[in-house]
């Protein structure tokens, strides 16, 4: 059974930051494409941030800068550091595996940013 688990949401002020897990079970982790995306109250779910099997790095121009995706294969777990948090980073924050045509879920972890 494919599981993955988010955690680290909460509430912060604007400036402040926020490191965000996703831990992996049921899947050989290291070959999978993780990614994080968000959805922002009102807003389509948006890709936040890509880090390939390899290893390789993308972001949306919006936190560009800010953000940080990296991943642990020994843990199985893919982190999102955000810095500099805004007012419009607020939203549910998912990450998902894909893996060819195979593509799995988070259950989202919320992050909420005062101004």
């Amino acid at each position: 059974q494919v599981q993955l688990v988010e955690s680290g949401g909460g509430l912060v002020q604007t400036g402040g930051s926020l490191r965000l897990s996703c831990a992996a079970s049921g899947v050989i982790f290291r070959l999978y494409h993780m990614h994080w995306y968000r959805e922002a109250p009102g807003k389509q779910r948006e890709l936040v941030a890509t880090i390939t099997s390899d290893g390789i790095r993308n972001y949306a121009d919006s936190v560009k800068g800010r953000f940080t995706i990296s991943r642990d294969n020994a843990k199985n777990t893919v982190y999102l550091q955000m810095n500099s948090l805004k007012p419009e980073d607020t939203g549910v924050y998912y990450c998902a595996a894909y893996l060819r045509l195979q593509n799995y879920w988070g259950q989202g972890t919320r992050v909420s940013v005062s101004s």
